[in-house]
């Protein structure tokens, strides 16, 4: 099996292929907060790799990611 070269920003289909899960279970984690929010590159949504990476770190107890610190900082406790 050849591991590709994941590029910076990922559309929906990449960033779920990268975590190994379905889009639909992309999307569940991003619901739930486990995983980042896209950002708008080209007018399509996009998900940067270090934002995911960071989210799995904090899943495995590698802290909270910077883009959710970001939010709560921005809108208090409730984001």
């Amino acid at each position: 099996m050849t591991i590709p070269a994941w590029p910076a920003m990922m559309k929906r289909k990449t960033a779920a292929a990268y975590l190994d899960m379905s889009e639909a279970a992309f999307e569940r984690e991003i619901l739930i907060g486990r995983m980042p929010t896209s950002v708008m590159v080209g007018g399509r949504e996009h998900w940067r790799k270090d934002a995911i990476d960071a989210a799995i770190s904090a899943l495995d107890g590698g802290g909270e990611p910077d883009w959710k610190r970001e939010l709560r900082d921005r809108y208090g406790k409730a984001a």
